[in-house]
């Protein structure tokens, strides 16, 4: 018999809604009957595609005598993090103030006023992994809420202080070194990179594109060899290694061991969008025909396999199939010669790193670039290559999450963008319009505010501080990838309701007239995506320079100067907000053409091939900043300008690279 959860759109609620623990979604519904009843909150937080959410799912939720214990004792909230990332913000603080890293599931136990008492993630249904077994610990809690135990309500009182001092440490100012800080931290995420396969040393090891991005910014103006050479080793790693889909493309959420061998199978599609992103930059910057292989098959994999008819992009895909983690993506020798046959079966196997002994379970092997190819050899691999994955399309796929996400949606688009000014595939562009669409029709209010979530037609919850800075930002890109007008205004548009909706005495995660929670989150820190402070800041800045608002770049500033002792601290949790200090603080090129579009274009192509990350591109005619801006005797011109002071027009495009090399 299903449960409430039945009645969500949800995907990952719906996942529960046979269980027989009687859920409630989060909201008013819930309280009133944890108020009633007198009885604290069991608030259970995961995602469709996770794993340890699957895995607790089917030992405790799916157990009628655990759940029965859950039913009897607790009113039973389930949420979606991807639709309620604010609520998952506030109560992972719990966890990581008991000293925990945080994850998912989240399970945090709450009085029916919201307040939280305790938390963890993952909980077995019996002690083990040095865990507290599942239903002893439920009954536990339970019986100390009844008795109303001191040390619970002791909890409860640090937990509300806690929360504000989480704040004031994010906040806390101090002395900062002078000197060229993204420098600084970029040179200090070099010196933690792996010297052997790239990526933060140890495992897991996560992608980090955020950091990746800045080291990239970094090593391209100032040619340093050590923070290049840590982003070559990376980039070269997780491309080779399993983490990347060698035979279908795209990446998985992060690695489980230190050489990116074996992911944790789930795909992503911030990880994708991002990844698309660095790896068309490193490619501009470097020309490296490795990387551009890997981002333009990451877009394949996206736009077959994540994609809605009309122009989003779902959420993720899962680690699970027919309920074993990786069964999809796995190999035996056996498996690969019964498609290619014992020659051709072997070589493919010893290009893919698939042997006897695998490097999974059961002897199955994760794919991998094990070997270097000379030409001849990868022509020979690229020809068998489609077979195996016509093989593997026979297998039953791992589940979907069909969410559509405004800021991962966002995400993936600058990932086209870039892409597309790499190397002018027009599939890119379109694909990238045909999502900011899709936001337009599909995820935007009636006056003017965009929703957070959309699925089977219908879009849900009021969008965060990221849904909108990403966005606007996302629309800049497409604005400098095809000048469009409309992109820019929108931008515009979006950045106003940041200032208007989500500032006070700084940037928040939430709306001012967004659900009053326990505590009002900033969430200041990246995660496996750039924070909505970092993303504003970045947005604010670009628009400034096109724009010439001021209070954009004052609010900017104001920002970062809250922050920056912060990320001197820590430049793994600020790398994007180090990104955009960086943007500023070198003084971004403007260039502006001048003259009809298509007569621009060989000008165009020069800024879009050109990796310059500090540069904003306009059409005179569309901004502040290209007020005045004209053709040359007749002939599309391009004006470089830096601090509203520009080099005198040029019209050729090797005189444009000549002024873009020599800034960059």
């Amino acid at each position: 018999m299903s449960n409430r959860l039945s009645l969500e759109s949800s995907p990952y609620l719906r996942q529960h809604a046979d269980n027989p623990v009687d859920w409630y979604a989060w909201g008013e519904e819930a309280f009133e009957q944890a108020r009633q009843r007198n009885v604290p909150i069991h608030l259970s937080v995961g995602y469709a595609a996770c794993h340890w959410c699957h895995v607790m799912a089917h030992e405790s939720f799916e157990n009628p005598a655990i759940a029965g214990l859950l039913n009897e004792r607790f009113v039973n909230i389930k949420v979606d993090r991807q639709e309620r990332p604010d609520v998952d913000d506030v109560y992972q603080k719990v966890v990581q103030m008991m000293g925990q890293s945080g994850g998912w599931p989240l399970t945090v136990f709450l009085t029916p006023a919201r307040e939280p008492f305790f938390g963890g993630t993952y909980f077995p249904p019996q002690d083990r992994y040095g865990r507290p077994g599942f239903p002893a610990l439920v009954v536990a809690l339970s019986e100390a809420w009844k008795r109303q135990d001191q040390d619970l309500l002791s909890n409860v009182e640090a937990f509300k202080h806690g929360f504000g001092e989480l704040d004031r440490q994010a906040l806390q100012r101090g002395p900062v070194d002078a000197g060229d800080l993204p420098l600084a931290a970029a040179q200090a995420l070099a010196q933690h990179t792996d010297p052997v396969h790239g990526g933060l040393k140890g495992a897991p090891k996560f992608p980090n594109p955020s950091s990746l991005d800045l080291m990239l910014r970094i090593g391209a103006r100032t040619g340093d060899t050590r923070v290049l050479g840590a982003l070559r080793r990376t980039l070269d790693g997780m491309g080779a290694g399993g983490i990347y889909d060698q035979l279908g493309g795209g990446f998985a959420r992060y690695s489980v061991d230190e050489r990116w061998a074996v992911p944790h199978f789930e795909k992503m599609l911030y990880d994708n969008g991002q990844l698309v992103r660095l790896y068309a930059d490193a490619y501009r910057l470097t020309g490296q025909p490795s990387w551009r292989r890997i981002f333009e098959e990451s877009i394949e994999y996206v736009l077959r396999d994540l994609s809605h008819p009309q122009g989003g992009f779902f959420a993720s895909e899962d680690a699970d199939s027919e309920g074993e983690e990786g069964r999809f993506y796995v190999w035996t020798p056996a498996q690969v010669q019964a498609v290619l046959g014992s020659e051709d079966g072997a070589f493919a196997s010893r290009v893919l790193g698939i042997t006897e002994q695998g490097n999974f379970e059961d002897g199955r092997t994760v794919p991998h670039r094990a070997v270097e190819l000379d030409a001849a050899e990868a022509a020979r691999f690229d020809a068998l290559r489609p077979r195996l994955f016509a093989a593997r399309a026979q297998r039953v796929r791992p589940g979907l999450d069909d969410n559509i996400l405004t800021s991962w949606n966002a995400l993936m688009i600058e990932g086209l963008c870039a892409a597309y000014q790499a190397t002018g595939t027009q599939g890119y562009l379109q694909a990238a319009r045909s999502a900011a669409d899709f936001i337009a029709t599909r995820m935007t209010m009636p006056d003017g505010g965009v929703y957070r979530a959309w699925r089977d037609g219908s879009a849900r919850v009021g969008g965060f501080l990221d849904d909108y800075a990403v966005l606007a930002n996302a629309l800049l890109d497409l604005y400098e990838s095809c000048f469009e007008p409309a992109f820019l205004a929108r931008a515009i548009e979006l950045a106003d309701r940041i200032l208007a909706r989500f500032w006070d005495d700084g940037l928040y995660f939430t709306p001012a007239d967004g659900e009053s929670l326990v505590h009002r989150p900033r969430a200041p820190y990246d995660h496996a995506w750039p924070s909505g402070t970092s993303a504003a800041v970045f947005a604010l800045f670009r628009l400034h320079e096109l724009t010439e608002t001021a209070v954009y770049r004052e609010r900017a500033e104001q920002v970062v100067d809250a922050l920056r002792a912060a990320a001197a601290r820590n430049a793994f949790g600020f790398s994007h907000l180090l990104a955009a200090i960086d943007f500023a603080e070198q003084g971004p090129l403007t260039i502006i053409f001048a003259g009809a579009l298509a007569g621009a274009q060989p000008l165009i192509d020069v800024a879009h091939r050109t990796y310059a990350p500090a540069r904003a591109l306009a059409l005179a005619g569309h901004t502040a900043a290209g007020a005045g801006r004209t053709p040359v005797d007749g002939r599309p011109a391009a004006y470089v300008c830096r601090h509203q002071t520009c080099q005198a027009p040029v019209t050729a495009p090797h005189d444009l690279q000549r002024l873009i090399g020599a800034r960059e």
